[in-house]
């Protein structure tokens, strides 16, 4: 199991990244844009996103990499500068997933429920009771 920070942006997410690739001298591992999304995709987006990050990953360190995106679509209504993070969840088997993400959802607001994606992860969002953004994702 392992746990990452990962940011939200307005459509700042390319720059922020840039500054922190800089910072601490690293490669990005993953850059996907919006406009990479195969059509007819569960993921309706934006003609105005396209140019924005879907998802990007800067390894900090051998057990630590900092994820982002921009927010689009149920993401962009509920973005606050301030509270633009999540904690991201990478577990070894569905199971762990589903067990994982019922048991924080209790009480909390399912986003986005557990499902197969374009991008090959078993993957959900979540808010806990106590207003802490999840991320789930499992292998396929």
């Amino acid at each position: 199991m392992t746990f990452h920070i990962y940011l939200t942006f307005d459509g700042l997410c390319e720059a922020a990244f840039k500054f922190y690739q800089k910072v601490f001298d690293r490669s990005f591992s993953e850059l996907k844009y919006f406009r990479d999304i195969p059509q007819g995709s569960e993921l309706d987006t934006d003609q105005s996103v396209m140019n924005k990050i879907m998802h990007i990953a800067l390894p900090i360190t051998n057990d630590f990499t900092l994820l982002g995106c921009d927010a689009a679509g149920p993401m962009k209504e509920s973005y606050k500068q301030g509270t633009n993070f999540s904690i991201s969840l990478n577990v070894e088997s569905q199971d762990l997933a589903k067990s994982i993400f019922n048991k924080l959802s209790d009480k909390g607001i399912v986003s986005s429920p557990l499902a197969e994606t374009f991008w090959g992860s078993y993957f959900g969002m979540l808010t806990d009771r106590f207003g802490i953004q999840w991320m789930i994702n499992a292998p396929i």
